[in-house]
């Protein structure tokens, strides 16, 4: 199988050579203007199909509330702020992404969850929040963001720098499938092209490995399938203690 996936993967890349030339001539930025539009309706999908899941995930957000204060949490890559309603009630949140096209949509978010404080929308990527304190929140959220960062390794020594101590780090990310499945095989063909169509997404991460290896205290990770489509489908999920 593995010949068969390296031709396919070079005959979609060749398919793919118009979009890497847009790519190179910086052609690609302006889909960072398209790109908010498509994920607003995009996550709309995928929080209905994984309502339960979040639900779960961030009801252990209320553990790391320190007595007499807020809960202050920082999410990475907040997108549109679909996870806004999931956050405990008088959370202070603060958000963060590369892209500034999407703090209008944040907004929104805000009003439509009015049992948060919304603190500031800092433009930033994953691997630099130098804006933001160290050891300054209680918690820091990342779903669907670990895919596309530039340096994970990176991304998660930022997170565990801006963490107060004992604070944690929530996280619902895919990751690759199995090597011995389909969905393997299809992932790998089909990066290519994902890679540009996702806004960067990469869907050959083994990003348990990444967060295995960050130094955490407490790690409780679990890998699930997700009922989506297949190149998406395997995912990991849980948090790590600072």
């Amino acid at each position: 199988m593995t010949l068969l996936m390296q031709v396919c993967t070079l005959v979609v890349n060749v398919l793919c050579l118009p979009l890497h030339l847009i790519h190179a001539v910086g052609l690609y930025k302006l889909y960072k203007h398209v790109m908010p539009v498509c994920l607003y309706r995009i996550a709309k999908v995928y929080n209905k199909k994984m309502h339960d899941k979040k639900k779960e995930l961030f009801r252990s957000l209320a553990e790391f509330k320190p007595p007499g204060r807020q809960l202050t949490l920082l999410e990475i890559g907040c997108g549109t702020g679909t996870n806004f309603q999931y956050y405990p009630n008088g959370c202070k949140v603060i958000c963060t992404d590369p892209n500034p096209q999407f703090q209008r949509y944040l907004t929104k978010g805000m009003e439509d969850n009015d049992h948060l404080t919304y603190d500031r929308f800092v433009v930033a990527s994953g691997e630099d929040m130098g804006a933001v304190q160290d050891n300054s929140v209680d918690a820091v959220v990342c779903t669907l963001v670990l895919c596309s960062v530039d340096d994970v390794t990176q991304t998660l020594r930022e997170v565990h720098r801006i963490l107060r101590p004992g604070g944690a780090f929530f996280f619902m990310e895919h990751v690759v499938a199995n090597p011995s499945t389909w969905s393997y095989f299809f992932q790998h063909v089909f990066q290519p092209v994902w890679y540009y169509f996702g806004d960067g997404c990469l869907v050959t991460r083994e990003t348990w490995k990444n967060l295995e290896a960050a130094g955490f205290s407490e790690l409780k990770l679990r890998h699930i399938e997700a009922p989506l489509m297949f190149m998406i489908r395997p995912h990991v999920v849980g948090y790590a203690v600072k």
